[in-house]
């Protein structure tokens, strides 16, 4: 089994996905297990030499910080911290999240600024490894000051409180203790706080949101070629010259990577009766270009988020200093997030435009993509569906980030509400991967039609490959089983274009469209 050192090596939001995807097992370094002890040894010391109150360590927390806690309770105040803070409500969160919430605590906890001792940084990887996940749930998390909420219930279980799911099973924290034949951590000073403060439940969002999205926006490409070719469309849009003349990065992509999904389509070289597509053709590259600019700068802000120290108070030995601040406040990418949504929901929305005019009975293709309309309704009701999902998006893509209601007694008067940004974010991404299943699904039902004209051979193999799964309509039936099974047929990765002449699609050379 391979394994992933913790270490100060920066860390991918790529990397996370292999990770995860391929049941890496995690270890910490020598070097990640250096700083972790060092900075522990330091605070023991800090403690121990002066009297004045430190934050969240001879303190209580938020608008307590005033009162002082008693050296032969500091221990209990970090207990009582997680018990009293673990106040999660609605759904779980998928165990896909969980992990990488583990792995992002991890992570963080391995920097040496949060005063965790070895041990307790141990037992996560532990969690890790072993797969058990402990039971979070979505909501309670104001975003700041950090995941609160469901961190305290991801760390109950280290104390021998809470519930996991195990080998299938959900089972209390202390049960999961006894069949490994582990004791329950006891927290030190500070390590409570360390735990529960930081962005790693809105990060692990985030991070999962954007494996997705960047998966979506390659099958969006793809799709909407399909669609095009299958609505006889015209390739000139997307040549290079056009997007020379405001040259957005991912503009620019799009079109190339359009022009080379099209080449070599018959149906393209067909006499066209029309001068012009409608936007949601036409415009392909400039809002599927967006999104892939607004997944690129997520990306870039969510991977300073991931390889950053979140919690609070922050502990520099270096620097003799234990300051509390404001890292665990989610601004930074609840801003972020909210921008995701919005960008991963026009996907959809153009999405659902496309399957309105395949079904419309235009340019050729009969009403509603069935041979027989009348008697069959045929795909009438698969852009029904597709509207309804997108008015849902519409909806979750109002910004999360623009709220904040004041907490503990006003001390924590600015919230970012990042977590609900990325619990909507996170539906934001299913519903889109639905609505580009069904354009599929009637993209490859138009393509039929345009027989015996070919689409192009990258294309032709994608529609033989999804027909395997999906088969050709010829009079109604039922259908949801097959929209079920186009939302699984993109669960992969979307086709690479390989044509052996795609270097000649490459954005210098202007003559590629002809």
């Amino acid at each position: 089994m391979a394994t992933h050192y913790i270490s100060a090596e920066h860390l991918t939001i790529e990397r996370i996905g292999e990770i995860i995807e391929n049941g890496y097992k995690l270890e910490l370094s020598e070097e990640a297990r250096q700083r972790i002890r060092r900075c522990r040894n330091y605070l023991d010391k800090k403690i121990s030499g002066n009297n004045a109150p430190i934050y969240g360590v001879t303190t209580g927390f938020g608008s307590l910080c005033n009162v002082s806690i008693g050296r032969d309770q500091l221990s209990q105040l970090q207990i009582n911290l997680i018990k009293s803070h673990a106040c999660g409500t609605g759904e779980r969160v998928p165990n896909s999240i969980v992990k990488i919430m583990l792995l992002l605590k991890i992570q963080s906890l391995s920097y040496g600024y949060s005063g965790c001792k070895l041990d307790t940084v141990q037992r996560l990887v532990a969690f890790f490894n072993n797969d058990i996940y402990p039971i979070v749930y979505k909501q309670g998390s104001l975003g700041a000051s950090g995941d609160l909420v469901p961190l305290a219930h991801l760390c109950l279980p280290l104390v021998g409180l809470g519930e996991v799911e195990y080998q299938g099973k959900i089972i209390p924290g202390v049960e999961v203790l006894r069949k490994k034949r582990w004791k329950p951590i006891e927290l030190a000073s500070k390590e409570g706080l360390a735990l529960l403060n930081g962005t790693q439940n809105m990060s692990a969002f985030a991070v999962w949101s954007l494996l997705q999205a960047k998966r979506l926006s390659d099958w969006a490409d793809v799709i909407a070629a399909m669609s095009l070719d299958a609505f006889d469309g015209l390739v000139e849009p997307f040549t290079h010259a056009v997007h020379a003349v405001r040259p957005h990065l991912g503009q620019i992509e799009t079109a190339k990577r359009m022009r080379e999904l099209l080449a070599g389509s018959q149906i393209l070289n067909n006499i066209k009766a029309h001068v012009q597509d409608p936007y949601s053709f036409r415009c392909v590259p400039q809002v599927h270009g967006s999104v892939k600019d607004t997944i690129r700068y997520v990306r870039s802000v969510m991977d300073i988020e991931i390889n950053s120290a979140t919690d609070n108070p922050t502990v520099c030995p270096d620097e003799d200093l234990v300051i509390s601040a404001g890292n665990f406040h989610g601004e930074p990418i609840a801003l972020p997030i909210d921008f995701l949504s919005i960008a991963m929901s026009e996907l959809a929305n153009i999405s659902e435009r496309r399957i309105y005019r395949l079904v419309s009975g235009t340019r050729g293709l009969p009403n509603f993509l069935v041979a027989n309309p009348g008697v069959n309704s045929g795909f009438m009701i698969t852009q029904y569906t597709a509207a309804s999902v997108v008015s849902l998006n519409k909806s979750l893509a109002m910004p999360s980030s623009v709220d904040s209601i004041p907490s503990c007694q006003d001390q924590e008067d600015h919230v970012s509400m990042g977590a609900n940004a990325a619990i909507k974010l996170y539906k934001v991404v299913l519903n889109t991967e639905r609505v580009l299943a069904i354009e599929l699904f009637n993209a490859a039902q138009a393509l039929d039609f345009r027989l015996p004209l070919k689409s192009s051979p990258i294309l032709c193999k994608l529609h033989e490959d999804f027909r395997r799964v999906v088969p050709f309509v010829l009079n109604d039936e039922l259908m949801y089983p097959y929209i079920e099974k186009s939302v699984n047929f993109i669960r992969k990765p979307a086709p690479l274009v390989s044509s052996p002449d795609s270097h000649l699609l490459s954005p210098e050379n202007k003559t590629d469209i002809v």
